[in-house]
């Protein structure tokens, strides 16, 4: 049975940047604290491997299924791999010039040891997704020279 979550986090950068940012996946592994490196295989696919407990590495193939641009990025990963996942985020510019992104997420828990290490990764979903949110906009701040009142403290 698949799994959902969904968060939302404002961002003190323009949509454009922010937008950049994101869709470059091969900039994850600095904000994602268990992606540990994405690959782009093609035009629209890409290859995510994610570091497990007790040195297990999860991968699969994930097609960007929407691309518009400084609006929404959607995708799904291909059969082939050790996580079924999906999800979309959503980029909405604010008229303060900050940007609100949107992460909703689907996954499917798999079995097996797999199944045993992508459980303790997934354990608490919504707060890993918070915190990585959290690292997010603190990457695309500090690339586009911004700072929140909280960094500046």
């Amino acid at each position: 049975m698949a799994e959902q979550e969904t968060k939302t986090i404002i961002v003190n950068a323009p949509v454009e940047v922010v937008f950049d940012l994101w869709a470059n996946f091969e900039n994850f592994p600095h904000f994602m604290e268990n992606i540990e490196a994405v690959t782009k295989t093609g035009d629209r696919m890409s290859h995510w491997v994610m570091k497990g407990p007790l040195g297990v590495k999860l991968e699969w193939d994930a097609e960007t299924t929407r691309l518009e641009p400084h609006t929404r990025i959607a995708w799904n990963s291909r059969n082939t791999g050790d996580i079924t996942n999906s999800g979309q985020v959503t980029f909405t510019p604010l008229a303060d010039g900050n940007t609100s992104i949107t992460v909703t997420m689907q996954w499917v828990p798999p079995g097996g040891l797999v199944g045993v290490a992508a459980g303790k990764l997934f354990d608490n979903p919504d707060e890993k997704l918070e915190q990585d949110l959290r690292r997010f906009k603190a990457f695309a701040e500090a690339a586009s020279g911004t700072r929140t009142h909280e960094q500046a403290r």
